[in-house]
């Protein structure tokens, strides 16, 4: 079976399960996307590894992986989705320490948040991006300005943007940043992205 590389597309609050989030994979050379329910904490890291931005006072739980793995030269080298099970995505991670290799079962958010970490690939086999992969519908209004804009990229921004301007539209750039720094120290990372991305709006 051939491997796909996937990218990360986005994250986007889930609208059919309360309190999940949908991680929207993207094939690298291709169209198709696997979208993939994760929880608030594996989203919250994914997120906080994509943005270079928000570094947390202390590791979360996928840092402390990163850090103990350094510590002792274990790398992992990339990761595979190989199963889909009942709508249950199943992953590896192939690591490697001393040239040994070794496949190590993962919950596939984890696997995704460690491979950030790691800048290792993300892989899937076709049959299962034959199965489970979607063509995500262009936004009409965004069309024209980019071409590569889809709904989940809309909603995302929707979300960060609506709770931007309702907290934060009438606080000066200084109350912005002494918000942004109190919300990092105080591991609320949700709210640090709206402030960082209110910051970057002007």
């Amino acid at each position: 079976m051939s491997l796909v590389r996937l990218n990360i597309k986005g994250i986007s609050y889930s609208q059919t399960q309360n309190g999940a989030y949908a991680l929207i994979l993207n094939e690298v050379d291709g169209d198709r996307k696997l979208p993939i329910v994760i929880g608030a904490f594996e989203a919250q890291s994914i997120a906080i590894a994509l943005e270079k931005e928000i570094r947390p006072p202390r590791p979360l739980t996928h840092d402390l992986f990163k850090n103990f793995s350094d510590r002792f030269d274990i790398v992992v080298k990339q990761v595979i989705i190989h199963k889909l099970v009942d709508g249950v995505f199943y992953s590896s991670l192939i690591c490697e320490r001393d040239k040994i290799e070794e496949i190590i079962d993962a919950r596939t958010s984890d696997a995704i948040a460690l491979a950030l970490r790691f800048k290792a690939p993300i892989f899937t086999y076709k049959n299962i991006l034959d199965k489970a992969g979607i063509y995500l519908k262009v936004n009409p209004k965004k069309e024209q300005e980019d071409e590569d804009s889809i709904l989940v990229d809309e909603l995302v921004v929707e979300e960060i943007e609506t709770g931007s301007q309702e907290n934060y539209k009438d606080k000066s750039l200084q109350d912005l940043n002494a918000l942004l720094d109190e919300a990092v120290a105080n591991e609320d990372y949700e709210k640090a992205a709206k402030i960082r991305d209110e910051i970057s709006k002007r």
